[in-house]
């Protein structure tokens, strides 16, 4: 017996490819006998012998998935034409499929409008806290991101230039104005902690969050050291702390030297934040230092002139208009922000993780120990264009945080959807982890688009306009691998704040100046190709086994490293030496790695990661030649060059950062 073809059909629908199968296609010669589950294909051979094929079709993952053996030792004559002949057939019969999201109509609830296209959706939605709430955000999301990527070149416009607004001065003039209340509150208690006046704007109740988040210590010690937050704290925060984390892709349709062993991670992402009181106490600090919270506020449009912003939002409670002026905006809207997509002319994001889940408790604990967490997981193949990939992280007591996504080029034609993901969330829950659905208490939906972009380099993207700044996924410098908005943003506050507390003390606040004050790191831009790897492009029929087999020869190899190894890969710290010794030992491994690279990124893609080594090893060599003197050597000269050239002295202070920050070493 020889497995001769694997693919994946993209329906869920099985039914309708196994009638399809024995009853509709028309197969050029032989003789077909319905099996359970499939047919058999007998032809008698020129030679008199009988030879046999086996077509059968299974479900995982809600997608249908098909092999054919050659079910005797004859080879079928005409067995390539069959071959090739079947899956173009099955190809026209069962195409790519990228559904709309269905109207709600005026007298619909948001359960009555999903609940034909997404039943179990809307089952376990009705049985979340707040879920009406929450699946009617999801809903906004998707239809939001569909927008943007739609027609990209004309993205809405919401920043306007005018040289005579502001003529009357306003009675209240804020030093920072942010748009968006997540993110966007931990830096905005950061800037109100060092004297500036803030004012943030949240579209949703300020405190409620629809992710969690998850951080080790020594990177969450970061805030700490700066000030931001205390030791005791940090402590309230903490819902779980696992003892290890587990990353494993599926490997049963890998060959034997692309299966992997399971990759240790004890230190990445293992403690499990409250967002609740992580926001609360955020909120706590904004007043204590003065800033203002303006929550159920919709950012419209600003305004830009010389002497500065006027922001225009609107109150989704009374409906009134609401204008703040302020000297600086920061964007922190994340994949919603129509200020990113406007500055990039709508392709502020060319890849994406459409991310759903929930924070639950009832799996039994002989199923999963709480003490445990899977950092990256798959228990399948592509499914529907799409490699899916699971994490799950403890949470308070017996709960669970579990999230569902796959990494996603933005095509304007399949954008990614949410509601997709959550059927599919719901139904598959039970094949990753042996769980009752109707015995689980859900707690919280936590949903979202986390972004990525391909960054030549740090101009690649534009982050800034004339006082205007994007922070976070709204920035999105890089393609994330288990990090995301927060986890940069925690990595990168000290030297984003303090620049931009530079720039503020100097009114340097045209786009030029505040371009310098970015979280780009070119060891990071460096493993887009990592990420493009993970993601299938739109329409391309891939071998199902295709991207797991190209993470288990990465993680398979990181397996066998030492943990520091893993550990630096994993959270974006990389140096140029390990780099280059991990990709050979890849591509040594596994030499069919760049050609399936090839054929997923193609060559435009493959010329434009050349380009970001080429940004990585310049900057890999000016941190040795001048990372561990020159920034120390700069600081020292502040005292005179600051007051006499400010501007000068904001871009040293930027390049002295990026001297350690690119290549992984996140130090002054």
């Amino acid at each position: 017996m020889q497995q001769l073809l694997y693919i994946e059909i993209p329906t869920p629908q099985v039914a309708a490819v196994k009638i399809w199968l024995q009853s509709e296609y028309q197969f050029p010669f032989g003789k077909k006998s319905v099996a359970k589950h499939g047919f058999i294909l007998d032809r008698q051979n020129r030679s008199g012998a009988i030879a046999q094929l086996s077509v059968f079709i299974w479900t995982l993952q809600r997608t249908t998935y098909l092999k054919i053996f050659r079910w005797s030792d004859e080879v079928m004559d005409g067995e390539k034409d069959f071959l090739e002949h079947f899956t173009k057939a099955v190809r026209q019969a069962f195409p790519y499929e990228f559904k709309q999201p269905p109207a709600i109509a005026s007298n619909q609830s948001i359960f009555e409008a999903l609940a034909e296209e997404y039943p179990l959706t809307v089952k376990f939605f009705q049985r979340i806290p707040n879920g009406e709430y929450d699946l009617n955000r999801v809903y906004w999301w998707e239809k939001r991101w569909r927008e943007s990527v739609k027609n990209p070149a004309t993205s809405k416009q919401v920043i306007f230039e005018d040289s005579q607004a502001n003529s009357v001065k306003p009675d209240v003039i804020y030093d920072i104005v942010y748009l968006g209340g997540a993110l966007g509150a931990i830096h905005a208690a950061m800037m109100a902690k060092l004297g500036y006046r803030v004012c943030l704007v949240e579209r949703i109740p300020f405190g409620r969050m629809n992710r969690e988040w998850n951080i080790s210590r020594a990177e969450f010690q970061n805030l700490i050291d700066f000030g931001l937050f205390t030791k005791e704290e940090f402590e309230a925060m903490i819902t779980a702390e696992y003892v290890d984390g587990f990353n494993k892709f599926f490997d049963s349709n890998n060959p034997p030297h692309l299966k992997a062993k399971v990759l240790h991670t004890p230190t990445v992402l293992n403690i499990a934040i409250d967002t609740n009181r992580l926001l609360e106490i955020c909120s706590k600090k904004l007043h204590q230092y003065g800033a203002v919270i303006c929550d159920r506020t919709e950012f419209q449009k600003v305004v830009i002139n010389d002497s500065g912003a006027t922001i225009f939002a609107k109150n989704l409670e009374t409906d009134a208009e609401v204008i703040l002026n302020s000297r600086l905006v920061i964007d922190a809207m994340g994949s919603a922000s129509a200020i990113a997509q406007q500055l990039n002319a709508g392709q502020a994001f060319d890849s994406v993780c459409p991310t759903v889940g929930a924070v639950l408790e009832g799996i039994d604990k002989h199923v999963w120990d709480s003490q445990y967490g899977d950092v990256l997981f798959s228990h399948g193949d592509i499914s529907r264009g799409r490699q899916l990939i699971w994490e799950l992280f403890p949470a308070e007591k017996d709960e669970l945080t579990i999230y569902l996504f796959h990494y996603h080029q933005v095509h304007p034609e399949n954008a990614g959807s949410l509601l997709e993901m959550y059927e599919d969330f719901f139904t598959i829950l039970p094949e990753y982890r042996r769980c009752d659905m109707e015995k689980l208490t859900w707690k919280k939906a936590t949903f979202g688009y986390i972004t990525g972009h391909y960054s030549l380099n740090e101009d690649s993207k534009k982050c800034a306009f004339d006082r205007i700044l994007a922070i976070g996924d709204a920035a999105s410098l890089q393609s994330p691998l288990v990090f995301t908005g927060f986890g940069s943003l925690v990595r990168n506050l000290p030297r984003l704040a303090t620049l931009l507390d530079t720039a503020l003390k100097h009114d340097l606040l045209r786009a030029d100046d505040l371009s310098q004050i970015n979280a780009y790191q070119s060891n990071i831009a460096v493993t887009w190709l990592f990420s493009k790897g993970m993601m299938v492009p739109t329409g391309m029929h891939l071998p199902p086994e295709r991207v797991n087999s190209m993470l288990n020869t990465f993680f398979g190899l990181l397996a066998d490293e030492p943990q520091p190894v893993s550990d630096r890969f994993i959270k974006d710290r990389l140096n140029w030496l390990m780099f280059n010794r991990l990709a050979l030992i890849a591509a040594f491994k596994n030499p069919k790695l760049i050609l399936w690279i090839l054929e997923m990124a193609g060559t435009k893609d493959l010329l434009k990661w050349l380009s970001s080594y080429g940004a990585f090893t310049r900057s890999s060599l000016a941190n040795a030649l001048l990372g561990g003197w020159l920034p120390q050597l700069m600081r020292s000269c502040q005292t005179w060059l600051e007051p006499t050239n400010p501007r000068l002295w904001l871009r040293l202070l930027s390049w002295s950062y990026a001297l350690n920050y690119s290549v992984g070493k996140p130090v002054d």
